[in-house]
């Protein structure tokens, strides 16, 4: 998730369903080449140059050792500082400057249906030979990301690996018990925005026993007014680094809020939660010590102490 999302909160004006790519034979249905739209990809040949209009794409790529192959991101793609510092940025996930990736000659272009609005994928499928759509909600659509991208490029063993690490975060968060916890997973303010059940980050809060609850209007990232979301809808909210910083001063905000019912507020790493690819590994040990730190804050609360705690 990037500050650019709050332009668009509904996947249907996004990469949409016409985003696939350009290279559909017979050879390349083979398993791991479909995209999450079913484009067909081929292995890639020869040279590869690679934009990348997705941050935790950016550092999945990176993580498969093809940072040198990249040759455009956005300015949101941060991940690894070190490595991204010499990738030329092409604009934003979607504000992009058409005439920078045409310069950049790539032969593929790595987008999200969420993170990227279809009229500009269609525009840039107009010479970018392989457009690669991507859209995880499941965690475990993670599994399926990082062996596409790796069969593609060639970095199968590579992606072996993250898989294997994968599995064994969650398989760590199965193996533990919590009792479940209705969370209000703020992302925006003025107007307040949260996150829908079936998100990508909800299936993350999930993991550790934190349900995301929201307005039933049926948007995936719907705007809410606490007159009418009351705080009889949720044990705690969680205020995100990502798209708006919030602080500790929004803390005292909420705090101060006789709507929100004295209900427990804490900060929380939007890049551990949101960003799929090889973060979601790191994010899952996240989720798990920030949910000992969520249970020792309501543990406080009922005995009558609040503190700013942070995993």
């Amino acid at each position: 998730m990037t500050a650019a999302m709050t332009a668009d909160t509904t996947a249907g004006t996004t990469a949409g369903t016409t985003a696939g790519t350009s290279v559909a034979t017979s050879s390349a249905t083979t398993a791991g080449l479909l995209d999450a739209l079913g484009g067909a990809h081929e292995r890639a040949q020869g040279e590869v140059r690679i934009v990348s209009l997705v941050p935790s794409l950016t550092e999945l790529l990176f993580d498969l050792d093809l940072g040198s192959s990249l040759v455009g991101r956005t300015g949101f793609c941060v991940h690894p500082r070190d490595g991204v510092r010499r990738v030329p940025k092409v604009g934003g996930t979607k504000d992009v400057d058409i005439a920078k990736v045409r310069a950049a000659a790539p032969t593929h272009l790595v987008v999200n249906i969420d993170e990227n609005e279809r009229p500009l994928v269609d525009a840039l499928r107009g010479f970018v030979p392989n457009v690669i759509v991507t859209h995880p909600v499941e965690v475990t659509d993670n599994l399926a990301l990082y062996r596409l991208l790796g069969r593609v490029f060639d970095r199968d063993a590579r992606a072996a690996g993250l898989c294997a690490a994968l599995q064994r975060e969650l398989d760590a968060s199965l193996a533990l018990s919590f009792d479940e916890a209705r969370v209000l997973y703020l992302i925006w303010r003025n107007p307040w925005m949260t996150i829908g059940a079936q998100t990508y980050i909800a299936k993350m809060l999930a993991t550790v026993g934190l349900r995301a609850v929201a307005p039933p209007s049926g948007a995936r990232y719907p705007q809410l007014d606490f007159d009418d979301f009351g705080a009889d809808r949720f044990d705690a909210v969680l205020l995100s680094s990502e798209p708006y910083r919030f602080g500790p001063e929004h803390i005292a905000e909420l705090a101060a809020d006789p709507r929100v019912g004295n209900r427990p507020a804490m900060l929380i790493d939007a890049e551990m939660t949101s960003w799929y690819g090889s973060r979601a590994i790191a994010g899952l040990r996240y989720l798990r010590e920030f949910r000992r730190a969520f249970d020792a804050e309501r543990s406080r609360r009922a005995h009558g102490t609040v503190e700013d705690v942070r995993p």
